[in-house]
């Protein structure tokens, strides 16, 4: 299957003009594989200079389109200092074509749903993409599909309801003790992450959801945020109680490595505090003896 691009810019080849000069280059680490290559298989990216080897650099692109949901793919290096994002010119010339395909409409499907000012039509077989005028007040307006001419709720999805609340044309709302849980669509398979409105679909395993494009940690039932629930206390009462998926006793012991991490780091301070505070001083003496020598030896002569 060929690649999406004819020509790859900026990727880092070789001069094959001279057959000797290729023997003769310095071969270089790629930093996914840390294997050994000669330049004309390792590939640089154009914004941040990050140099890979051409092999693992289309892999991490395939899984990134695979799993990435559209998101913008980073420069796969963690310690990147320049932060790069890859461009569509290189993402097309190393993926196949229908990969590029797949990474463009999940963009545009990823825009569409970040963008106030446009949403999806609701028909199940229009799929087109409807304007949604502005709202002063912020209050839900009527949005017509150019296509099949629907006129729905620009909030709900419903067809349009005047002035009627949402909540009247949905399941209703059932309070809990933290987040609110939504009648039948608790148990839906796709969910929007409450922070960045991307879908996500669960087939099985934990409730505690983590979203691949924000970071952000909710329940799946309520959508509650979780990111700072280290100890999963959601699921010990309120409506979500014994629904995270797993035995209490592998919560219990999720419970107890996290509180078996915190006290050891707690013993380690605890035992390095008093080594540094009576190491500090001779630290200190050493410091200032290398700052006089070099002082010294900066210092001319005098006569």
């Amino acid at each position: 299957m060929g690649s999406a691009g004819k020509d790859c810019p900026d990727t880092m080849t070789a001069d094959k003009s001279e057959a000797g000069e290729l023997a003769l280059e310095p071969l270089l680490t790629c930093k996914l594989c840390l294997c050994e290559y000669s330049l004309d298989k390792m590939t640089t990216l154009q914004e941040c200079s990050c140099i890979f080897c051409t092999a693992c650099l289309k892999q991490y692109m395939e899984l990134a389109i695979q799993e990435g949901c559209g998101s913008p793919i980073t420069c796969p290096d963690m310690v990147c200092l320049n932060h790069g994002t890859l461009q569509e010119a290189e993402i097309a010339c190393l993926v196949p074509v229908d990969q590029f395909e797949l990474y463009k409409r999940l963009k545009f499907e990823r825009e569409v749903h970040l963008d106030p000012q446009r949403t999806w039509c609701p028909t199940a077989d229009c799929q087109t993409v409807c304007h949604i005028a502005a709202s002063e007040s912020g209050a839900p307006v009527p949005v017509e599909c150019p296509a099949c001419q629907l006129t729905f709720c620009s909030s709900c999805k419903e067809p349009w309801h005047g002035q009627h609340l949402c909540q009247e044309n949905q399941t209703s709302l059932v309070p809990a003790e933290q987040g609110f849980l939504i009648g039948a669509e608790t148990e839906s398979p796709i969910k929007q992450c409450p922070v960045c409105r991307i879908y996500i679909e669960r087939n099985e395993g934990c409730a505690q959801m983590m979203c691949k494009n924000c970071k952000h940690t909710f329940c799946w039932y309520c959508l509650q945020n979780l990111d700072n629930d280290i100890f999963l206390r959601h699921y010990d009462r309120g409506p979500c109680r014994n629904k995270l998926g797993h035995s209490r006793a592998s919560v219990m012991w999720n419970r107890t490595q996290v509180v078996g991490i915190l006290v050891g780091l707690g013993i380690i301070a605890l035992v390095t505090s008093p080594l540094l505070l009576v190491a500090s001083p001779c630290i200190i003496c050493c410091i200032c003896k290398s700052c006089r020598n070099k002082k010294k030896k900066h210092s001319l002569p005098t006569t």
